[in-house]
């Protein structure tokens, strides 16, 4: 204007202040994550680094590398031990998913079917929960006694005395008996997580569904069941996790030579004798233990992430 150049200026923003109340939001996971290093990622890492020492007592020794998995899987007693606790492992997740899931899916669909009284036996189901596994344990040892626990007493009574038998001194039952009596414990925890998937189903879908005339088993088979598959996949992991990791039960019943004649070992236990010893007078070998502490972690989170993929492909599709 005039001749006189006008020069713009851009405006000048002033930088901005850091927001302390922001920032401080970001220092609230370090507690959580400062625990789950503690508790979870410390042991495992410790676990594998044990694994590949031999170890004297306590003491550290000599560097073996994958020397203890080695012997693990194919020197004798050892790999014989661990084939023979994955199999029992393996039968007692089956058998769970059989007794205790498949049980506890019918007592949810009762009680969502709105049966008279059932919020009464959601809580009843629910209650040997409640229980320490150790308690549980004693309880149905003492209910299996051979000469006057209730299961053998109540056979003779109704007349079925053949039946009556020495539940947890035969290696063809010990093991089936320790399994049923986990599903007494757990049935309650599955009903809840069934349950809360027939809730998530919408009733209008199910009402159009009856009105189709798909009613009984086919409603389950091909609406039920794939419309709760989150639940069912959930509850099958837990059980899966729960299975592998099975130790107090086993221990509180039979204690840690997996008796009779290892048939009742399983991983956890088997470990539990190899790295700390047993009442027999076993030595321990931390760094076989510790091989073994490995080896489940690895089949526990590999199968658990295999479980949940299904679940996020089947989400997808």
């Amino acid at each position: 204007m005039n001749g006189t150049n006008v020069q713009l200026q851009a405006p000048k923003h002033k930088p901005k202040s850091f927001n302390w109340r922001k920032g401080f939001i970001h220092l609230f996971p370090i507690p959580a994550l400062a625990v789950f290093t503690l508790f979870i990622v410390y042991p495992i890492l410790a676990a594998f680094s044990y694994s590949l020492f031999d170890w004297q007592g306590l003491r550290k020794g000599a560097f073996l590398g994958i020397g203890n998995f080695v012997t693990l899987f194919t020197k004798e007693p050892f790999n014989t031990y661990f084939w023979n606790s994955l199999a029992h492992n393996a039968y007692y997740f089956v058998l769970e998913m059989i007794f205790q899931n498949g049980i506890a899916f019918v007592l949810a669909y009762i009680i969502f079917s709105k049966v008279k009284g059932a919020e009464l036996f959601k809580m009843a189901y629910f209650l040997p929960r409640l229980l320490s596994v150790i308690v549980v344990g004693f309880l149905w040892k003492l209910m299996l006694n051979p000469n006057f626990g209730a299961v053998n007493v109540f056979l003779k009574q109704i007349g079925l005395e053949q039946w009556a038998r020495p539940w947890l001194g035969e290696p063809v039952t010990a093991l089936t008996a320790i399994i049923l009596a986990n599903c007494w414990f757990g049935i309650g925890f599955a009903v809840l997580i069934l349950l809360a998937g027939l809730h998530s189903i919408s009733q209008e879908v199910l009402e159009a569904a009856r009105l189709d005339g798909v009613k009984g088993f086919r409603l389950i088979r091909s609406i039920i069941l794939p419309m709760m598959m989150q639940s069912v996949v959930i509850i099958t992991v837990f059980t899966f996790v729960q299975a592998f990791e099975a130790f107090e039960l086993v221990y509180a019943m039979q204690g840690s030579q997996g008796e009779p004649v290892h048939s009742t070992d399983t991983l956890a236990v088997f470990f539990y004798r190899t790295a700390f010893g047993s009442s027999s007078g076993d030595g321990t070998a931390i760094g076989l233990g510790s091989a073994l502490a490995v080896t489940l972690f690895f089949i526990i989170a590999s199968l658990s992430a295999i479980f949940m993929a299904l679940m996020k492909k089947k989400d997808i599709e």
